[in-house]
């Protein structure tokens, strides 16, 4: 099936690697333009160069949770890639830890990155979006159901799904879509980085695998698949949506 990204300019951040760097590499296998960004300048320049460089990618040093990170992105998205059809907003993990234990600094500084940097970005965004344009926002299983010592997660990811809702109702009638995506067990650094705290990092994994029907781990490219898909022309009546990209793993409809 042809996706329809021949020609088309994408902006992800969080995209130095794990699931946005998937996400990158697929759109421009296909044909895509991407400017990534992340909060290290070393994994930037080291991504951008995984994925050709230019003109197929470039990249850009940025935070979300800094204000005047969301303008910057736009306008070096708008200057690079000569036209913008889309965005994936990824933002890095909260900081792990129970409800009763994770300190309330935390819960600010995850607030202003994960929430508002990305409300922030996807208003900065629209107004140079066309019809059919995507916004797609990587999310978590924990939108469905809470996952154990990610309570600052569990806390965020379902407001901005609940957010990414709203959005499609307000942009619906311009012909711009907005959607989330649900990775469940992704062997990403973060999910490594997880297992890692535990007393048996190996064991700990069999036992997260013996959860998933499929009995393993999804892969960084399956992901960036269906990112890609979803962002893509060929999805052009899919918004609104949370697609869980999880093995099974999530046992609610």
């Amino acid at each position: 099936m042809d996706l329809g990204l021949g020609g088309r300019g994408y902006l992800l951040t969080g995209a130095s690697r794990g699931l946005g760097l998937a996400t990158a590499r697929a759109l421009v296998d296909d044909g895509a333009r991407v400017l990534i960004s992340s909060r290290g300048a070393d994994s930037v320049d080291a991504a951008v160069a995984s994925l050709g460089g230019a003109p197929a990618a470039s990249g850009l040093t940025a935070d979300l949770a800094d204000p005047a990170a969301a303008p910057a992105l736009v306008e070096a998205a708008t200057a690079r890639l000569d036209r913008v059809d889309g965005a994936l907003v990824s933002v890095g993990g909260p900081t792990p830890g129970s409800v009763l234990d994770v300190a309330e600094d935390d819960w600010r500084a995850a607030f202003d990155a994960v929430l508002l940097g990305t409300v922030r970005l996807v208003k900065a965004l629209v107004p140079v979006l066309g019809r059919g344009a995507a916004i797609g926002l990587v999310l978590s299983s924990s939108v469905r159901e809470p996952i154990g010592h990610l309570a600052i997660s569990n806390g965020l990811r379902p407001g901005l799904a609940m957010t990414a809702k709203a959005l499609a109702d307000e942009l619906g009638p311009r012909g711009i879509r907005v959607f989330g995506l649900l990775p469940g067990r992704i062997a990403t650094d973060r999910v490594v980085e997880i297992d890692g705290r535990q007393r048996d990092p190996a064991a700990a994994r069999r036992a997260a695998e013996s959860t998933i029907p499929l009995r393993r781990y999804g892969e960084p490219a399956e992901f960036g698949r269906v990112a890609a898909f979803a962002l893509s022309p060929a999805a052009s009546y899919l918004t609104g949506i949370m697609l869980p990209v999880d093995g099974g793993l999530i046992r609610s409809l």
